[in-house]
């Protein structure tokens, strides 16, 4: 199974794609959205990606204001949840601007939309949906995008087997280009999320659903999960991109900055190359040490010719050139008579003998 995003191929036997999501950590400044698409591309992303949304579509102030004992990352924010949704939502007068941005440093732009409003608008500028791991029971939208003929990234943190089941149901009545991102949406950095990422849900995706590419979306420190992950089939992998984790805002926090970010391909590429084609046999870079290290049947001692090979006549040595017998061999030895003078660690072959039996 494949599919493209923009200008890659994205699968199993394709490299991992990578999405820096740049989300808030552009601070409503466009010229800083700009450089951060430049950053994430020279990074080694495949697609800058972006959350477009209004504050009063995507959160109920009074909602919020109502919930008590709020522990999660929201809790640590300066200004109300309504009021920080307000600040870094995305002017519709940028899209045009980020695409041409992504053109330019050759990446996709991609956006992830909280408003199904909005899917007119960006339909023309992006190549695939990201839908969140929060929409994943909006059941509309992910019916609407499917309908685009569009790739979609579907997240599945803080969801059940029988949310993600019903959420794939619903996007497969309409298209098959599906990427099914295992994720866990606790955004603290905490190390304590390691044993919640729980990446061996891949494998049951893997199983339940195997005409989607697998993918993770992160949010964990550095690339520990991803390379596991990338072990376990994912191809599409998605982290928080900035260029300073300690900046102020909402998502800076468990982002990962240019050199985490190009750390972690480097490490991604070297083990996809690692991971092979799953067809064991003798590889191209062990043909010389096949030889050296396999053991070979050679005299144990002089031998002169007409000697009938015993046990006490052989000896497995190394090294095992092409015209060696290894080990395995023995037995067709044992009674052969030599037909010339063999000395000490020579080879013992059926050239240089015969069955007189």
């Amino acid at each position: 199974m494949e599919l493209a995003i923009g200008n890659s191929y994205v699968g199993i036997n394709h490299p991992t794609y990578f999405v820096a999501d740049i989300a808030a950590n552009h601070d409503n400044e466009l010229s800083r959205a700009l450089d951060l698409i430049e950053q994430c591309a020279q990074a080694g992303a495949n697609a800058a990606k972006f959350q477009n949304f209004n504050a009063s579509t995507i959160v109920s102030d009074h909602g919020f204001q109502a919930l008590s004992g709020l522990t999660s990352h929201q809790s640590q924010w300066k200004e109300s949840v309504y009021k920080t949704y307000e600040k870094v939502a995305l002017s519709l007068e940028w899209t045009q601007k980020l695409k041409q941005k992504c053109d330019e440093c050759n990446i996709d732009y991609l956006t992830a939309i909280y408003d199904t409003g909005m899917i007119d608008h960006f339909r023309q500028f992006v190549c695939a949906w990201k839908i969140g791991s929060g929409d994943i029971s909006w059941i509309d939208l992910i019916d609407k995008l499917s309908q685009t003929d569009k790739p979609l990234m579907i997240a599945t943190g803080a969801s059940s087997l029988a949310d993600v089941r019903s959420a794939m149901i619903v996007a497969s009545r309409n298209t098959n280009k599906i990427v099914l991102m295992q994720c866990n949406t606790n955004y603290t950095g905490s190390l304590e999320n390691f044993k919640y990422v729980n990446l061996n849900v891949l494998k049951r995706y893997q199983v339940e659903f195997p005409k989607a590419i697998l993918g993770l979306s992160d949010h964990t420190p550095g690339h520990s999960t991803v390379l596991g992950a990338v072990a376990l089939g994912a191809r599409v992998i998605e982290k928080h991109f900035t260029d300073d984790i300690l900046r102020e805002g909402p998502d800076h926090k468990f982002s990962m900055d240019p050199q985490s970010w190009i750390e972690m391909v480097k490490r991604t590429r070297e083990l996809e190359n690692a991971l092979g084609d799953g067809c064991k046999k003798v590889e191209d870079n062990e043909k010389e040490t096949y030889i050296i290290q396999r053991r070979a049947l050679r005299a144990s001692s002089d031998l002169s010719a007409g000697t009938t090979l015993r046990r006490q006549h052989i000896i497995p040595l190394r090294p095992c050139p092409h015209e060696g017998l290894d080990p395995s061999r023995y037995d067709q030895l044992l009674g052969r008579v030599t037909t010339r003078d063999i000395c000490k660690g020579e080879l013992l072959n059926l050239i240089d003998t015969i069955d007189l039996a």
